[in-house]
């Protein structure tokens, strides 16, 4: 899919990247805070350290704002999950540890994945319809290596239910993130993956 772009007016594709996640890192506190309804552009070019001048510069709207930090969540998360089970063979346990990898990211970025799941009705629909593609690339990236587990006879099923699996290792990978305040008084991270990936695998090998 073609990376959806957010005029500048600058040139320097260094300078370009360093600005924005500089915004970035000041929007996600922000967003989560007061909402992107109730954060200003003013606000933001504070806490990224700069004037709104500056600002205004590398992006148009506040929505571009809003969608770069959802784009550089998805973006953060497809590269390295990306990376991790491109190197997998297709095994259970390798699969397994792609689970894991995917888990800890989630822990890493909640704030990131709140904020998305929170504002991303303030986007337009083209930009939401982007980011629904993105998510869409990441529950591949699962259904792939479930099917070669398949086709080497570690797992065994139809591919609906790969589909369907692939489903569910994203949507639990996001529940710690969306409902940590609630596990976390009854398990560790690990204990999470660790229970979560047994009852994912109990009964289908």
């Amino acid at each position: 899919m073609t990376k959806r772009q957010v005029e500048t007016s600058v040139k320097d594709e260094r300078l370009i990247q360093k600005r924005r996640d500089q915004m970035i890192k000041g929007a996600v506190t922000l967003f989560k805070q007061k909402g992107f309804h109730g954060t200003t552009t003013r606000e933001i070019a504070k806490a990224a350290g700069f004037s709104i001048g500056t600002l205004y510069e590398y992006i148009r709207t506040k929505e571009d704002i809003l969608f770069l930090v959802c784009d550089s969540i998805y973006e953060n998360v497809s590269e390295r999950l990306g990376k991790d089970l491109a190197e997998k063979k297709g095994t259970l346990k390798s699969l397994k540890l792609g689970i894991a990898y995917y888990f800890n990211i989630v822990h890493e970025m909640q704030t990131e994945f709140l904020v998305l799941y929170q504002e991303t009705k303030s986007l337009s629909r083209d930009a939401k319809h982007y980011i629904i593609e993105k998510e869409t690339e990441m529950v591949g990236m699962f259904e792939n290596v479930l099917a070669k587990c398949v086709a080497n006879g570690e797992l065994h099923l139809s591919e609906r239910e790969v589909n369907m699996m692939a489903h569910n290792i994203f949507v639990l990978g996001q529940m710690w993130g969306f409902r940590r305040w609630a596990l976390q008084k009854q398990y560790t991270l690990q204990e999470y993956i660790d229970l979560q990936t047994d009852l994912l695998f109990s009964g289908i090998r």
